[in-house]
């Protein structure tokens, strides 16, 4: 007999409410849920691939361990025990430190993960963490840690009240938004739109988003800070900054001044690629309108100014009075809030063995991954455990870290499908699926456009031989702290409790437990989810700094400037072709690409140039070509098109499945090449350790029969 349930998908960050249809243990259809509060039955196309990744055939349902070279099924009771005599045997000739965990993006969609794999970290007592945040959103965390006191206080785009949108590289028509939880994002900036605001894009590629916009402005890549320290010197120039409230909680507001006063537009216009008058213009717009905010996402991010211009963007929400104000930049009010003093997020607390590079919530930038195998001597990492990730085509330099992969002594994966990375692995655990789980959405609430809380439980219940991710990092957490010697009685409790328990008390001690009456239950008995109202002004109770002031830190991040006018004005403005990623709606990363319909139409693995740099170096629409870092080489079609800045290659990121042993046949049969075999692990944003993955200088040439 059909049922229906209603539940969220897990495949992006805007959290759309889905309506799943189901038989038994079959999925029979996924819709777009027109109740849902959020996002009013939009959809976009990778909701329904839920159902294709529980119905593919190729996915890993039971354990699996490598034996002279081929998998051979395992039981859960062995497949655990293996990896935590082997791990601890590691741990006992190498050193705790010589076994490193990485861990992927599908886990901050995962409420188990998020909840129960922070004890499994711990029990591991490494300190070689590494995660996806130093290739994607670590400048956003360092910039909120130092002035709000809290890694995840991040202001969201009020986009739903502003009249004046800034995005600077950020694509929100193919990420769905992104630190920014907004399902429908065309129709939300169509109403900018509508009711006569403005939606502006800053980007060295015309994207779907720019498409749309009012004013697009090509930019040169990586010189973003540059065009911000022009736009807070104009601001000042023509008096038009207006903090108000602001003032009182930065007292050091008025000194931003100085720092910029050193960038007019004149001077920095040649380097970022606009007209001075450009520049002004812009300023203009952004201080006049009646409600602003700027925005900035992975072009702004990962880039060797990454750290510096975020930091810079917040600025001008500051200095223009749209931070914590209707239609600006504004803090989220979640239902279930894990933000706490403990959390706010360590900053170079310990560094990287072989670099020295800084470590951020525990975290060390991955950029450094491979050296730290690689390297001989004491802390060298030995052993691997990734969590739901493939860093080989998702972090710089993915051959070296390919190479390092294959010298370790051990490695497992938690996955349901073998990729490019877990291939090494001698042990691979599989998790069930989305749909097979609680969800509550821990990360995405705080990043949301709008304050909204919806719980679902499973569509499809799990077998009985198989595990949620919370199920195998609990257990696995368990065998370590017992091997150590660590108290291991409260574990029957935390099985017990399940994340769903954790959420309902998050949810009863929250500040909605009043006035909504909100816990599981309450959500149980709203499936579609409830609304809990637009952004509102916080500050300073939002502020997790002691003084609950804004702490602007000019001598940590305006220290870059240094680097900066080094690498901009030492020498002419560079004219070398930089590469760039790009973003598809139909793509996440590296694993939507085993999915036939996400794959349907044109090869969308090209490698997009400007008419006149295509002729400047001989290469026609379609061609093979080549394209060369100091890291490596690749060959790819080229697309000549001009809707990018000339002198700029764009490659999509997440390509590169030419690895015969991996699970999936649809991606071996579509695999593309991998740009982050272009991109350089030694090249870091020096504030953060970010990777650097846009602006990377190349050489392109045709490739004649």
């Amino acid at each position: 007999m059909p049922q229906t349930h209603y539940s969220t998908c897990t495949l992006c960050e805007a959290m759309c409410g889905i309506e799943v249809t189901t038989d038994g243990d079959a999925i029979l259809s996924i819709r777009g849920d027109k109740q849902n509060p959020f996002s009013q039955g939009y959809i976009c196309p990778k909701a329904a691939t839920l159902k294709d990744y529980y119905d593919d055939p190729e996915r890993i349902r039971q354990p699996l361990k490598k034996a002279n070279g081929q998998w051979v099924p395992v039981s859960w009771e062995h497949a655990i025990d293996t990896v935590a005599n082997r791990i601890t045997d590691i741990q006992s000739e190498f050193g705790l430190n010589a076994v490193g965990l990485y861990l992927g993006n599908p886990n901050a969609h995962n409420l188990g993960a998020l909840l129960y794999g922070p004890l499994f970290y711990r029990a591991l007592r490494t300190r070689n963490r590494f995660s996806a945040t130093s290739v994607d959103q670590l400048p956003h965390h360092i910039v909120s840690r130092q002035l709000f006191g809290h890694q995840m206080q991040i202001p969201i785009p009020d986009i739903d009240r502003t009249d004046f949108f800034l995005i600077l590289g950020g694509n929100p028509l193919a990420s769905n938004g992104s630190i920014m939880s907004a399902p429908n994002i065309k129709q939300r900036l169509k109403a900018i739109q509508a009711r006569g605001g403005k939606v502006v894009v800053v980007d060295p590629k015309k994207t779907a988003t720019a498409s749309l916009s009012d004013h697009h402005y090509y930019i040169r890549p990586g010189s973003d800070a540059l065009l911000l320290l022009g736009l807070l010197h104009t601001i000042f120039d023509l008096n038009l900054q207006k903090p108000g409230k602001l003032s009182e909680l930065a007292p050091e507001l008025p000194v931003l001044a100085q720092w910029v006063d050193d960038y007019p537009p004149h001077k920095v216009a040649g380097y970022v690629g606009m007209t001075p008058e450009q520049i002004i213009h812009l300023a203009k717009m952004f201080a006049t309108a009646k409600t602003a905010v700027c925005y900035g996402r992975m072009g702004a991010s990962v880039q060797q100014f990454g750290t510096l211009s975020q930091y810079l963007i917040t600025l001008l929400n500051i200095i223009t009075g749209n931070l914590d104000a209707p239609g600006g930049a504004m803090f989220t009010q979640p239902a279930a809030d894990t933000r706490n003093q403990k959390s706010r997020g360590g900053f170079g607390n310990h560094c990287s063995r072989v670099r020295k590079l800084p470590s951020f919530g525990g975290e060390l930038p991955v950029a450094c991954l491979a050296e730290e195998i690689m390297t001989p001597g004491e802390g060298q990492i030995k052993a691997m455990i990734i969590g739901a990730g493939n860093p080989v085509l998702s972090t710089p330099n993915g051959r070296q870290l390919d190479e390092a992969f294959s010298s370790l002594a051990f490695m497992v994966s938690v996955d349901f499908y073998i990729n490019e990375s877990n291939r090494h692995a001698d042990i691979i655990l599989p998790p069930v699926t989305a749909l097979q789980r609680d969800h509550y959405d821990i990360v995405f609430h705080k990043l949301a456009v709008r304050n909204c809380a919806s719980f679902s439980p499973p569509a499809i219940a799990p077998r009985d031989d198989e595990l949620s991710d919370w199920q195998i990092y609990l257990r696995l957490a368990e065998k370590f702290d017992s091997h150590y010697g660590a108290p291991t009685a409260h574990y029957a409790s935390l099985h017990a409790q399940q994340p769903r328990g954790v959420v309902d008390t998050l949810l009863k001690e929250g500040r909605y437990s009043e006035s909504h009456k909100l816990s599981i239950d309450t959500l149980l008995n709203h499936p579609h989810g409830v609304d809990l109202g637009p952004l509102q002004t916080a500050l300073p109770e939002a502020l997790f700094t002691e003084d609950k002031r804004i702490h602007l830190c000019f001598d940590f991040f305006m220290a870059d400037l240094t680097r900066l006018n080094a690498h901009f004005f030492a020498s002419p403005a560079a004219k070398h072709v930089v590469l760039i990623g790009r973003r598809h709606i139909k793509s996440n990363n590296s694993w939507l690409h085993n999915n036939p319909r996400m794959l349907k139409g044109s090869n969308r693995c090209t490698a997009q140039l400007h008419s006149s740099t295509a002729a400047s170096h001989n290469i026609t629409d379609g061609q093979r070509i080549g394209v060369k870092s100091r890291v490596g080489n690749i060959e790819i079609d080229a697309e000549v098109t001009d809707d990018i800045m000339p002198n700029v290659v764009s490659i999509p990121h997440g390509w590169g499945h030419t690895h015969q042993e991996i699970s999936s046949t649809v991606a071996i049969a579509h695999p593309g090449v991998s740009c982050n075999d272009l991109t350089d692990a030694s090249v870091v944003d020096e504030l953060s350790g970010n990777a650097v993955l846009n602006g990377v200088p190349v050489e392109i040439y045709p490739i004649t029969a």
